[in-house]
């Protein structure tokens, strides 16, 4: 075994990637299934599993190695259910990814309709990361597994972003309980890590960036672009070398509680 394939390997691992049918997402699983890891991916609808599996087919990846259920992570029935039929394909899964999420509207602060916010937090703080950590959790406990949770943050865990005030405050609990999972779980030997993308373009962000017309720069994506020291948005595949490093327990057994920035430099402002 070479010394990378050591430190990075995650062959006999499994991993829940919830949320795992996003192009974040099934990115994130496609890493860890070129490490050797059994993926199963969590998404509200069979159609967006389907789509998902295909895609990671498509890169390569073993089916015997990936699977797919129908689980609404904001419902914690359905996440113990899902966890049920995790342990029953592939056997107690070691890594947890928690890639649910996404903007809802968006509006300035005094237009702000309140049960689309209450929308926001639950779809991304409690469906996103509250309900499946704590039933994961529970799980590895009673099981004495030592796993690894990824979470999802943002650059709005850091500075907010105008007009989606609902979803930075959902991203600042994320990173607020990161921190206290990562507080809480150590004596288990639980990890709790997150990856803060920048600016990625998506189905969800694509047209608020960019002139679909035009293909130029929208004003907000030219103030992103002009933030971002790299010049440019991001490439979704380089998020698979921090997934990669915060999975393996060999590679960052001794991190937690720690949230590393993929963003071309956004968060690296000075005067």
């Amino acid at each position: 075994m070479s010394y990378i394939e050591d430190m990075f390997g995650l062959e006999g691992k499994t991993a829940i990637v919830a949320g795992g049918a996003g192009v974040i997402g099934t990115m994130m699983s496609n890493a860890l299934l070129k490490a050797g890891a059994n993926v199963v991916v969590w998404s509200r609808t069979q159609a967006s599993i389907d789509q998902a599996l295909a895609k990671l087919a498509e890169n390569g990846s073993s089916q015997e190695r990936t699977a797919g259920f129908q689980v609404d992570t904001g419902d914690e029935s359905e996440v113990a259910g899902g966890l049920q039929h995790t342990l029953g394909t592939f056997g107690p899964p070691q890594i947890l990814i928690n890639a649910v999420g996404g903007v809802v509207g968006k509006a300035p602060f005094v237009e702000t309709d309140v049960k689309q916010f209450e929308q926001t937090l639950h779809l991304n703080l409690v469906a996103g990361l509250m309900t499946t950590t704590k039933v994961i959790a529970a799980y590895w406990i009673e099981k004495e597994i030592k796993g690894a949770i990824i979470n999802l943050t943002s650059m709005a865990s850091y500075n907010p972003l105008s007009g989606v005030l609902g979803y930075g405050a959902a991203k600042a609990g994320v990173l607020n309980l990161t921190v206290a999972g990562a507080k809480e779980f150590a004596p288990y030997g639980i990890r709790v890590n997150a990856i803060a993308p920048g600016f990625f373009l998506g189905k969800q962000n694509r047209a608020l960036l960019v002139n679909q017309e035009t293909g130029d720069y929208t004003p907000r994506g030219k103030a992103v672009i002009g933030h971002t020291p790299f010049g440019r948005f991001g490439k979704v595949e380089e998020l698979m070398g921090a997934t990669l490093f915060l999975a393996s327990n060999r590679a960052s057994g001794f991190i937690t509680g720690v949230s590393i920035p993929v963003d071309g430099g956004y968060l690296a402002h000075n005067i």
